[in-house]
């Protein structure tokens, strides 16, 4: 058995979507922010006090991108993550710059954190107009990050552009709203919004 701890309103909705892509059984259990995320016990699953983690025949696995990559690799036959060396690059290559300069620079850019051409070159993502511009390159070709094969990256990358457009954090380009189109459109998704959905509190904080 998968044991998932999440929140509805934080970034555990990516891995949520995962376990609903994987089809296998899981538990969920909801984890409140303050006391119940800072508690001993769960500090004993995620010394962060954050969510998402996962539980899974004795290993504990925090982050999105550790947690989705860990689900593909685990569960191959799922082909959520690809076989061939070259097709397992791309995979890992997307990932990983999901993760770092995607994150990297949409959370700058929420912060209002300010990249001048002197720091530019400091920082592993550049500025977030190159940033988009090579997740907007990649997509190009579509309709996946990695082509024609859906993988666990899409549900990483899928989720960033998705609230990245919501929320004004990244453009609004034809590209990256007919990518959100096609994840949006996936049943796995769907079941993972409407079950986060209706974990949300009536009146959310902020």
């Amino acid at each position: 058995m998968i044991n998932f701890y999440t929140n509805a309103m934080s970034r555990g909705r990516i891995a949520h979507w995962m376990l609903e892509e994987l089809g296998e059984p899981y538990a969920t259990h909801w984890v409140e922010y303050g006391e119940a995320m800072k508690s001993a016990e769960y500090l004993g699953i995620n010394p962060m006090g954050k969510v998402p983690a996962l539980v899974h025949d004795g290993a504990r696995i925090t982050e999105c991108a550790a947690i989705v990559t860990y689900l593909a690799a685990v569960f191959p036959e799922k082909g959520l993550i690809p076989s061939q060396p070259a097709a397992l690059a791309n995979f890992y290559r997307w990932m990983f710059f999901a993760a770092g300069p995607v994150e990297q620079a949409t959370t700058s850019k929420s912060m209002n954190w300010e990249v001048t051409e002197k720091n530019r070159p400091m920082l592993g993502f550049g500025c977030l107009d190159d940033t988009l511009g090579t997740v907007e390159t990649a997509l190009v070709d579509g309709p996946w990050i990695c082509g024609g094969q859906f993988t666990a990256v899409d549900v990483y990358l899928g989720s960033q552009v998705l609230w990245g457009m919501q929320f004004g954090t990244m453009e609004k380009r034809p590209v990256f709203e007919q990518y959100a189109e096609r994840c949006r459109a996936r049943a796995a998704w769907q079941s993972a919004d409407a079950i986060n959905n209706r974990q949300m509190p009536e009146n959310p904080p902020g």
